[in-house]
């Protein structure tokens, strides 16, 4: 395994922690956008948090943006992309013959011998169907579906639950869906492997095998072209993938950057026909990502919420001499991506505590946690520990031991038997002493008489 590889198995394992063992926080707000998208998946990278969605969960048909996972899979069993050949097979070209499917121009080298990168670049930048079917022909030793059988096992072990291919393309299959939500946890993964941030953001680029046949690659995703884009184009995105068919509507996956924060926004489903079949020309998912970036970075920043060194409570601390409270403050500070209109001290804080502390405390212990809210929703949990050290009082240890002795069950039990025992010995005494009377009283009686 190359150096270049390794690190990027390295980088996709810290993801793979980053998107599983943290997930996004579940602070999501309202829009005044309207929308034609019927899922959507707004993402902010820097903090994890879910800033805007709408359907995640529900199943959609993907369409082209499939084509992410072919690049998973495909990036993930070839090692040397640049230095790796794949023959034009003409065969597999005509499986997609009546499909009405998008190409990259592959026909026209049939028969030679193209790398994996020149067919990754077909297959991300314009979207083509000849190059996903080629690069599953290939990854699968000459079986499509044994390709197919390895994005579904991917997306499984990315913690997709709503996520099935039948192809490695998009044309439509019942069977073929997935959701924004497990889209973005692809796309998130995608984005740590080789070559595919710089791929899906190229806006053109050439296929050239050989010194006489070249061929143009013009990207679909109109927001990053300003040459084609007209009014879609926005100079803060970047990538990553288009997709359309009748059934999935208008699809698309892209990123954008801009005063340092970075969005990712999964918008499927948006009505590409009318109901006559006509073809709606507003691509709804290139307008609803669009407004939905800007709405964000005019309506977010990331704001202290917490600070480590201010106090959020004080707690009681018995068997301190002269001091009887501890200050509590956060484990670590904390920020969040909110409204750029709200203050801090909004926040809401729930402590979760206990009643008191006994002394000794040192400085540093974990006592409980914070909860801290806005708007009804819980944006994190931190620890919450004692801001200094409290030393104990060795006099009010001991008392308190006593205390505590008096006070427990087997002092308790031999009192009790200390008091049995004295009651049977005051009974037994009066018993004896009584007897002792009649006796005397007895042999008195007995003197007179001989008298």
């Amino acid at each position: 395994m190359n150096l270049k590889r390794f690190a990027a198995l390295i980088a996709a394992a810290a993801m793979l922690i980053m998107c599983f063992g943290i997930g996004a926080d579940a602070a999501t707000f309202t829009t005044d956008v309207k929308t034609e998208s019927k899922a959507i998946y707004l993402l902010n990278l820097d903090t994890d948090t879910l800033v805007y969605e709408k359907k995640s969960t529900q199943r959609m048909y993907p369409a082209s943006t499939t084509k992410i996972m072919t690049y998973i899979v495909t990036v993930e069993h070839v090692t040397d992309l640049k230095g790796t050949t794949v023959v034009v097979d003409p065969e597999i070209l005509d499986l997609l013959s009546g499909t009405g499917s998008s190409l990259s121009g592959l026909e026209y080298f049939s028969g030679k011998s193209v790398t994996v990168y020149d067919l990754l670049n077909c297959l991300m930048i314009k979207s083509g169907n000849d190059a996903a079917l080629l690069l599953a022909n290939f990854v699968g030793n000459g079986d499509i579906q044994a390709f197919v059988d390895m994005m579904n096992e991917k997306a499984k072990e990315l913690g997709c639950k709503d996520t099935h291919f039948m192809n490695p393309h998009g044309l439509h299959d019942e069977d073929h869906y997935t959701t924004a939500r497990d889209l973005a946890l692809i796309t998130r993964y995608a984005q740590t492997l080789p070559e595919f941030n710089e791929i899906t953001n190229t806006v053109s680029a050439y296929l050239s095998i050989d010194t006489e046949k070249e061929y143009p690659l013009i990207t679909t995703n109109y927001l990053i072209d300003e040459t084609h884009g007209g009014d879609y184009y926005y100079e803060f995105t970047k990538g990553i993938k288009t997709g359309t068919t009748d059934e999935a509507g208008y699809c698309l996956v892209s990123t954008a950057s801009n005063n340092g924060y970075t969005y990712l926004c999964i918008a499927l489903g948006a009505p590409s026909v009318n109901a006559e079949g006509a073809e709606i020309e507003t691509n709804g998912a290139m307008t609803d990502t669009k407004a939905l970036y800007q709405w964000a970075f005019d309506n977010f920043e990331l704001k202290s919420v917490i600070d480590e060194q201010t106090p959020v409570c004080e707690i009681p601390v018995d068997l301190a001499w002269d001091q009887d409270t501890v200050q509590l403050v956060p484990q670590g500070s904390f920020s969040a991506l909110l409204p750029k209109d709200i203050e801090s001290s909004s926040m809401d804080i729930v402590t979760n505590i206990p009643d008191s502390l006994t002394a000794p405390v040192l400085e540093g212990n974990i006592v409980g946690t914070a909860t801290i809210s806005y708007a009804n929703q819980e944006l994190t949990k931190v620890n919450l520990i004692a801001a200094e050290t409290v030393e104990r009082s060795k006099m009010l240890y001991f008392l308190d031991s006593v205390k505590k002795i008096l006070k427990s069950k087997w002092m308790i039990l031999a009192i009790g038997i200390v008091v049995v025992l004295f009651v049977i010995y005051l009974l037994v005494t009066l018993i004896y002493n009584s007897k002792k009377k009649k006796n005397k009283a007895m042999k008195n009686r007995k003197k007179r008489r001989k008298s």
